[in-house]
């Protein structure tokens, strides 16, 4: 199948003005009969329903949550980009668009990416009109910290909890909307699936999770705002009700799924402690901005960090990386710390960590704050006293929460650090319009493929959830709707309605009468073993076929062996968790397939077989400068479809943070 972009023709940066003022347009009072459905309340599901719901369509939001506030949106911790220049250190909407699709490591489309650039200063003041409470400077300006792969500060924060601020300020958005009747909200409920009538997509099934009944949804346009798959290696730092069903029910119904094997592993997580974990726990890139990482210089050393003295540290991404530094984009970071615990240089127990350390910046910020009062020589004990009230101010809940799961004091004692899963780049290939391969069916934010290529810069992700929500949708859905405005709405009872149910729940029927032996969390657990052990960190031709035959057979075991407990009819979340981690079996192989074909490393997915000689990753730009969109065949069975990727402005080199 021929997959059309539909990018603007045009100057780029005329591309998305010129794309507005000629898109089909939907009158105030055509919009009051048209139902959109939107799955997911984070920051792409919130402010899309929020903003729709303001135009006047008819929205019904769905989350399995008890509330959108539990959107994983919540957790996200350092901070948001837009090109505002504030600093005035040389930003630009151009600049925000070329860090972007270099960081991606040239596997991004530039229209998408260019766009995201151009909303991003607007979303800065929508939010703050909404009261987000973004850090400021002493005078009352908006502060601005760094993040990795820029060498300008661009990025705006709330301490250590901008995730949960912004999700604030879209939820009010959302809750307006909900006391106006423009917002229909269901929490608890799950979408199992896409109802498809004449080839366009109409509507959902979804289950009710309190008492288990399943619903049948109507609406012109299905919009999934589900987040990412990053639970498909067990331990991630997502929420651990994260899952891919809602894309992956769209991929089996039709949706093309988009680079699957881009995920995106952050550097700066804490260290698995053992086999009992069911989640990791992220600390913030921004921390990058003042902590160095190092570790010793000598393999094996048991020492304690305070008592390795400065010239026996190797700070490695300093040495490597002069021009940037400990802010090299995160797949780079992540590479660099595995490689030095896979020498013998880790630390701690386990040996599969890194420090980042805090003691220059609190020396740094303490002798400024003694400048302020013209103490310019004063005790190193105040100079220390003084820093750490500094840095408890910037990042202070951060190192609270490293303490309270430690039990070591980050202010004493540097943290411990190791890469962890976090995000994912790939999702449901999506055009310009955020339209999937299914009329009327749209991915948003991390659900779909669209903006950060093969590593997403730190603080995107916020970005390109809110862009997409209150920027992009509010415009593209309308130019779909303009012709719906004679459908009526269909009636539930219509065959393909009782169709899609029906199929639902054949599926829950068919799980429940397993009657296995084993958990559910235990198949997940095996998953995930599988999945970071070979589709992880680096990943080669052998581990990936091996991994391919052992998610086959996990999967028929998984059908034929899992437990699970209690009735369909009731509230089960050990039946919840089985239907998303069957789905998670199925992404599995298609990851694994994903990788194996891409037989060159970029950003995040790095092939042994492709890396230049000082182990960086090594792009085939004359064989993969494409987006894989994978079409569902069958049982194990995809077909590769390839959009070209053409770059006019940002011409691909070897990416250097040199």
């Amino acid at each position: 199948m021929a997959l059309d972009s539909k990018i603007p023709a045009g100057e780029m940066k005329e591309k998305w003005n010129d794309y507005k003022g000629h898109v089909k347009l939907v009158n105030p009072a055509n919009k009051r009969k048209l139902e959109v459905i939107v799955i997911g309340t984070g920051l792409a599901g919130a402010s899309a329903a929020a903003a729709l719901g303001e135009m006047g369509y008819q929205v019904k939001a769905f989350c399995f949550q008890d509330s959108p506030r539990r959107a994983h949106s919540i957790a996200a911790q350092g901070g948001i980009n837009a090109a505002k220049n504030y600093q005035n250190d040389g930003d630009s909407v151009f600049r925000l668009f070329y860090d972007t699709v270099k960081g991606g490591d040239y596997r991004a489309r530039e229209g998408n990416v260019h766009r995201l650039a151009e909303v991003s200063a607007a979303i800065i003041d929508q939010c703050v009109a909404q009261g987000v409470p973004f850090a400021r400077e002493y005078g009352g300006l908006l502060s601005n910290r760094s993040f990795g792969g820029t060498q300008v500060q661009r990025t705006f924060y709330a301490a250590g909890q901008t995730g949960q601020q912004l999700l604030l300020g879209a939820y009010s958005a959302l809750e307006r909307q909900v006391a106006l009747g423009n917002v229909t909200m269901y929490s608890r409920h799950e979408m199992l699936d896409v109802v498809m009538i004449d080839g366009k997509a109409r509507g959902i099934i979804a289950r009710d999770l309190v008492n288990g009944k399943l619903e049948r949804h109507f609406g012109h346009a299905v919009l999934l705002c589900s987040g990412g798959y990053g639970n498909v290696f067990y331990l991630s730092t997502n929420a651990m009700g994260s899952n891919v069903t809602a894309a992956w029910k769209a991929h089996k119904k039709g949706a093309f799924f988009g680079n699957p094997c881009f995920t995106q592993i952050h550097p700066t997580c804490i260290p698995v402690s053992g086999d009992h974990q069911s989640k990791l726990t992220l600390m913030s890139e921004s921390l990058r901005n003042d902590g160095r990482i190092w570790v010793p210089k000598q393999a094996n050393d048991s020492r304690k960090a305070t008592d390795i003295p400065e010239e026996e540290r190797d700070y490695y991404l300093e040495r490597r990386y002069p021009a940037f530094g400990n802010l090299v984009p995160r797949d780079v970071a992540s590479r660099a710390a595995k490689e030095r615990c896979d020498a013998g240089f880790g630390v701690g127990t386990t040996k599969m960590a890194v420090y980042l350390d805090f003691a220059d910046a609190i020396k740094r910020y303490g002798k400024i704050e003694a400048g302020k009062s013209g103490n310019h020589s004063p005790a190193e004990a105040d100079v220390i006293a003084m820093g750490k009230k500094v840095v408890a101010e910037k990042y202070g809940n951060l190192f609270e929460m490293y303490e309270k799961i430690t039990g070591e004091n980050p202010y004493e004692l540097p943290m411990r650090i190791y890469p962890a899963v976090h995000y994912t780049m790939g999702g449901l290939w999506v055009d310009y319009e955020l339209q999937t391969t299914v009329p009327g069916l749209y991915a948003l934010g991390e659900a779909n493929f669209s903006d950060h290529g093969a590593n997403r810069l730190g603080a995107s992700a916020l970005m390109q959830g809110l862009a997409d929500g209150y920027f992009v949708i509010p415009y593209t859905l309308g130019n779909y709707l303009a012709d719906e405005i004679r459908t009526a709405a269909i009636n539930t009872d219509h065959p393909a309605f009782a169709d899609a149910e029906k199929a639902v729940n054949d599926r829950i029927n068919q799980l429940m009468n397993i009657k296995g032996n084993e958990s559910v969390e235990s198949f997940h657990k095996r998953l995930g073993k599988i999945m970071w052990d070979k589709c992880g960190m680096a990943r080669n031709a052998q581990g990936l076929t091996q991994a391919i035959a052992e998610i086959q057979r996990l999967k028929k075991e998984f059908w034929s062996n899992v437990k699970i407990p209690g009735d369909k009819n009731e509230m089960n979340t050990e039946l919840d968790k089985a239907g998303r981690v069957a789905d998670f079996i199925e992404l599995g192989e298609l990851m694994c397939i994903d990788a194996l074909n891409r037989n060159e490393s970029c950003g995040g997915h790095f092939r042994e077989e492709s890396q230049t000689e000082d182990g960086e990753a090594k792009r085939d730009d004359d064989n993969y400068s494409y987006v894989a969109a994978w079409e569902y065949k069958g049982d194990s069975s995809w077909e590769l479809n390839k959009e070209p990727l053409e770059f006019e402005i940002v011409k691909p080199t070897q990416r250097s943070y040199k």
